[in-house]
């Protein structure tokens, strides 16, 4: 790893626990399991505030008229 910080965070025991087992089963430390996870996190929170930017534009639907649409179509 490049610099790495050190951080406190506290975890409900299951969860601790549950992490423990993890990092043994698959010979990674309890660090690499959290960055990863973070990791992924962030990554879906950029992928979704990418599609966010990428579809503001787009008109606005109510509700109601997709239901309405979907019953025309037969589609519920």
């Amino acid at each position: 790893m490049s610099k790495v910080r050190r951080a406190t965070i506290y975890l409900e025991p299951s969860l601790h626990r549950a992490l423990r087992v993890k990092a043994a089963e698959t010979e990674k430390s309890v660090s690499e399991l959290v960055n990863a996870a973070v990791q992924r996190s962030l990554v879906e929170d950029a992928a979704d505030l990418a599609a966010f930017e990428e579809r503001a534009h787009e008109p606005v639907v109510a509700f109601e008229a997709v239901l309405k649409d979907l019953r025309r179509r037969g589609k519920l």
